[in-house]
């Protein structure tokens, strides 16, 4: 080999500690150019730089070993410095981790605002007594079963976009019963308004529904869903303080939301809490 650094020299160009240089090598992240069979002593060749230094950067975003090794096999053809940079197979890695910590960036900054807010004593969301219109709507009902992640809603979502067409529509909203949130399962209608006859091919799942006229105690929720906790605790506790009787839905119509933009911030979220109207105001709070 014309040139080859022992672990100390590579440390010191490195600035990769002795030890954090062994356990690469026990991770097999970073396999020495040559280790003495007698001495055990670890060798690096000057190739080896850019991919100690690019492990040390991907590691400190916390990519995944099993990531990380694919990066490399990708990113440095497998012998760890001999490939060509800038690899797409090796970009598509490290771009599709940094949309994961863009992501969890989002929601921890987000929860900090959701916390700050339960912090601040004077902090209110606004919550009002509206009656909603009647509406014509093509909706989907079903029964949501304990565990179910959102797979449910997309379906239907995409049940009711091929019965409305090339229809325009108005936003898209929900009824949910609130055993949905309180036990996990439950009664869901998901719906698009839609003044328009519905289509002969529209799927089977798929019922024109006609929206009474609602009373609801209502707020209007910014941004993404992560805190929707808190206007449903606003408007719950706006139900309970004036005594209202709720009955057993809950309405969300989504004026702006990811079928819109995928910007979580410009997320508009209408939710009515549904006030029986043939009893009013309940005797007790």
């Amino acid at each position: 080999m014309s040139e080859r650094w022992t672990i100390g020299e590579f440390s010191r160009i490195t600035h990769l500690s002795i030890r954090t240089l062994r356990r690469y090598h026990e991770q097999d992240l970073l396999v020495p150019a040559q280790v003495d069979p007698v001495t055990g002593y670890r060798y690096y060749s000057p190739a080896q730089v850019r991919p100690a230094l690019t492990i040390r950067r991907l590691r400190e975003l916390d990519l995944p070993l099993a990531d990380l090794r694919s990066f490399l096999q990708a990113e440095f053809d497998g012998t760890r410095g001999a490939g060509e940079a800038g690899c797409p197979a090796a970009q598509q890695i490290v771009a599709a981790h940094l949309r994961r910590l863009e992501d969890r960036l989002g929601r921890t900054q987000r929860a900090i605002q959701a916390l700050r807010e339960l912090l601040d004593p004077e902090a209110q969301r606004a919550v009002s007594l509206e009656v909603l219109p009647p509406q014509r709507v093509l909706a989907v009902s079903l029964d949501v079963p304990p565990g179910a992640d959102l797979g449910w809603y997309d379906a239907a979502m995409n049940d009711l976009d091929m019965a409305a067409g090339s229809r325009p529509v108005l936003p898209p909203g929900g009824r949910y019963e609130h055993a949905l949130f309180t036990d996990g399962h439950g009664r869901a209608t998901v719906y698009l308004p839609a003044e328009a006859p519905m289509s002969r091919s529209a799927p089977a799942t798929v019922k024109p529904v006609q929206l009474p006229q609602r009373a609801a105690a209502v707020a209007t929720h910014h941004g993404a869903h992560d805190d929707l906790d808190l206007t449903y605790a606003a408007i719950g506790s706006y139900v309970a303080h004036n005594a209202l009787h709720s009955s057993n839905l809950v309405e969300e119509i989504y004026l702006v939301g990811p079928r819109d933009t995928d910007q979580p911030d410009r997320w508009r979220t209408l939710v009515a809490w549904l006030i029986d109207s043939d009893t009013g105001r309940s005797t007790t709070p």
